[in-house]
């Protein structure tokens, strides 16, 4: 038996496939679909319409929504069935998605076919990995999972895509998501932007105030994802294969083995339970930062009204500037409630308010003057460089670090950031580490 909502989409899918966007293109596209000319058929043209004077091609979704919410097609469906004459659908018209506009420089998808070819994938593989079945959430064997998942320190959950939904994300990020604009508050995991640049902005200030959020990625659920992609223009199809693809719900037998401990435990997993930002997906830094654009636009407005700067690093947030005591309580007090509006969560716990007598620390940085890396950080890096020289890379990686050598390249390029006299000791000392153990009496003096 035809339902409102299954005439609705045949309907809406009729008046798309329609030659002339027009009342009686209309309603001859809709007699097709139902074998013949309804009386009613007019009226309901008239009222999409005048909801839409241009055809929505890129969200058929919307507009049989539109239509099945209207009284005359309720009323015409169950006139229909209380006369024993039932509605009957004769046949289907479907016409491909289009994309209608594009705000920003992003590629052409009008339909799933072009989202395919972009990635390389059959029509079967793209279903696949949008799991439109589901697969990943309710099956516990783990090989039919798009992602392997490990908890870490603090209760974060690793979500990592395998390999070949990681080379999908990364291929997403570089064309898809690349050319979307960031607000200028965000650092984090922006090209040209960094930590650096995060703390610089606070430095020399005489309070430096920090604000965590908590479960950052997870907070950012797949409603708000597909309608940052519908802004971008993408066609309702390609938004919501895109947005499959970039978040995931978290399998039930992961989600038992959370530790008892979990901070928030309840709030946490019921946000992994639901469509999220997987935290280890090479998309979602990219993805929550364009969905934090409100978040920092919003905390813009905020510093200004206390005449503060701004800025924030993936989930920490930094206000610094001139702010007497009694007005602190103030300014956390509406950060907390523009958060939780925006839809997310302030880790309390994690609050720092520093004045100038105190360390104030940013990103890893200390920003009372400059930022720096904290001279601890630097003196333990220059130990276990010069251990290395003498006894080797292996003896020295007491954390495990799989590949410790470029863990080290990595942390001398961190601390020598800006600091030409520490960038010196420093590039003696890695390369007499990488070039293996020495002669304590061939070691670079420092």
């Amino acid at each position: 038996m035809t339902t409102v909502a299954s005439l609705a989409v045949a309907l809406g899918d009729a008046f798309l496939a329609a030659e002339r966007w027009q009342r009686g293109g209309l309603v001859e596209s809709g007699g097709r679909v139902l074998g013949v000319r309804r009386r009613w058929l007019w009226p309901l043209a008239d009222a999409v319409l005048a909801a839409y004077p241009r055809a929505p091609r890129d969200r058929p979704r919307e507009l049989a929504a539109f239509l099945a919410d209207l009284a005359l097609l309720t009323e015409v469906v169950d006139g229909a069935r209380q006369r024993g004459q039932p509605i009957v659908v004769r046949a289907r018209l479907v016409t491909p998605t289009r994309t209608l506009r594009r705000p920003w420089s992003t590629p052409v998808l009008d339909d799933l076919g072009d989202l395919a070819r972009l990635l390389d994938l059959t029509p079967e593989q793209l279903d696949w990995y949008a799991d439109r079945r589901g697969m990943n959430r309710r099956t516990d064997d783990h090989r039919l999972h798009h992602y392997r998942y490990r908890w870490a320190a603090g209760g974060r959950l690793i979500e990592a895509p395998k390999p070949r939904l990681r080379v999908l994300h990364r291929r997403l990020l570089a064309e898809v998501l690349g050319p979307l604009p960031v607000h200028p508050a965000a650092h984090g995991f922006v090209p040209g932007r960094s930590a650096y640049t995060f703390a610089a902005a606070h430095a020399g200030q005489a309070v430096v105030v920090r604000v965590d959020l908590a479960a950052f990625f997870g907070s950012v659920p797949a409603r708000r994802v597909y309608g940052l992609l519908r802004t971008a223009g993408y066609p309702e199809p390609v938004a919501h294969a895109l947005t499959a693809i970039c978040t995931t719900r978290t399998p039930a037998p992961v989600l038992r083995t959370a530790p008892a401990d979990l901070p928030d435990r309840a709030w946490r997993l019921a946000v992994l339970r639901g469509g999220h930002l997987p935290q280890g997906a090479p998309t979602s830094p990219a993805l929550a930062n364009l969905c934090a654009f409100r978040l920092d636009r919003r905390l813009t407005g905020l510093a200004v009204a206390f005449d503060l700067a701004y800025q924030r690093y993936a989930d920490d947030l930094a206000f610094s500037g001139e702010l007497p005591p009694r007005r602190v309580a103030d300014l956390l007090a509406a950060v907390t409630e523009v958060t939780r509006d925006e839809g997310f969560r302030v880790h309390s716990g994690k609050t720092r308010v520093r004045g100038r007598a105190d360390r104030q620390l940013l990103a890893g940085l200390v920003v009372n003057e400059r930022p720096a890396v904290p001279r601890t950080e630097y003196d333990l890096l220059r130990a276990i460089l010069h251990n290395a020289a003498r006894t080797g890379l292996a003896a020295q990686n007491h954390a495990g670090h799989p590949a410790f050598a470029e863990h080290l390249i990595g942390r001398v390029a961190w601390l020598s950031h800006a600091h030409p006299t520490r960038s010196a000791k420093l590039a003696r000392l890695l390369t007499a580490a990488l070039a293996g153990p020495v002669p304590r009496s061939d070691l670079p003096r420092e």
